[in-house]
């Protein structure tokens, strides 16, 4: 049997083709979302007493023009990028919570789920842990944190007006690396709304850590950083230290499981010393060993910050809301 064999050129030629293709149903997605947008705005000019509902072929009356928005955009996404949607993401309605962990998104699933969330309304928390991402999709929601802190009223309508963006973000065991985890770093440095991340379990190493301690010194919004098991050694750490320097938000840092060695910790902890206005209320070193130097610094500096929780040791605690009031650590974690 004869097998015809493409030449390069040809399968070069066709991937161009379906990347034009891909890019001209996105733009279809976004601009029917705008049209939505601009209905509510006709919408909200008529009478505030009418009972007219909004009826869309598929959507349910019950729905809010919110979910239209979204459910519409969502599927144009992803039937534009071939990817099967998530039926728990369209049955969200109006929660302000989103969990889509081990889902398997992967990096297209992530890239449609982000291009949605460009002009989300009303999830606050995203869980999306284990979902191996990788650079594209962190690329793809860094996106997402940058624009979204500049969606309202005025740019998509009254359907949108009420958006406040994503407030807590996991991104935990997604394979986040290199410069997918620079470019998500680069998202955080702008986004105005984010109080809670965590990117434990994946592979930041130096270079991310550096691009984090960058967001760290412009961003002034983010209270709690989960940076466990990040491949972080002492460079890393002496680089996010330069970023604690220029932070007054940030309350908890969780860097445990890292290879930065008494060093690193050491570099973190003087940073804080250094920075009367810091923030810092746990500092979550857990399963790196210190040497007496760092043990000396500890002591110092607990005599300056009272309120400072350094927690060392081998067991784990749950970060997502780690407690509000710290006096309920048990004492025998901290120094």
């Amino acid at each position: 049997m004869d097998v015809a064999v493409r030449e390069p050129c040809e399968d070069s030629a066709d991937n161009e083709l379906e990347e034009e293709e891909t890019v001209e149903e996105e733009e279809k997605a976004k601009a029917t979302a705008e049209d939505f947008a601009e209905a509510a705005e006709a919408e909200k000019g008529s009478s505030a007493d009418s009972d007219s509902d909004l009826e869309t072929e598929g959507i349910s009356d019950t729905h809010g023009l919110g979910e239209v928005v979204k459910d519409t955009l969502y599927l144009g996404f992803c039937k534009a990028l071939n990817v099967v949607p998530a039926s728990c993401f369209l049955r969200q309605e109006n929660a302000p919570e989103l969990s889509l962990q081990h889902r398997g998104l992967g990096p297209q699933g992530a890239r449609a789920l982000a291009s949605t969330l460009t002009y989300n309304s009303y999830i606050k928390r995203l869980d999306l842990r284990d979902n191996g991402l990788c650079g594209a999709g962190a690329e793809a929601l860094a996106d997402v944190l940058s624009k979204n802190s500049s969606i309202s009223g005025e740019t998509l309508g009254p359907a949108l007006a009420e958006n406040t963006g994503l407030t807590e973000l996991n991104m935990s065991w997604n394979h986040l690396r290199g410069l997918g985890a620079i470019a998500f770093a680069r998202g955080l440095e702008v986004n105005i709304f984010l109080k809670v991340l965590d990117i434990s379990y994946n592979g930041f190493g130096d270079l991310g850590a550096s691009a984090v301690a960058e967001a760290l010194k412009a961003n002034n919004v983010l209270e709690e950083l989960n940076m466990s098991n990040n491949r972080i050694s002492a460079a890393g750490a002496l680089s996010l230290g330069l970023g604690l320097r220029g932070n007054q938000t940030l309350r908890i840092l969780v860097v445990s499981r890292n290879p930065m060695q008494s060093e690193g910790c050491f570099g973190l902890l003087k940073s804080v010393q250094d920075s009367p206005a810091s923030g810092l209320e746990l500092l979550d070193i857990s399963d790196i060993e210190v040497n007496r130097k760092f043990d000396d610094l500890a002591s110092s500096v607990k005599v300056i910050l009272p309120g400072l929780c350094i927690k060392r040791g081998a067991h784990r605690v749950e970060y997502k809301r780690v407690v509000a009031n710290l006096q309920t650590v048990p004492s025998s974690i901290c120094t």
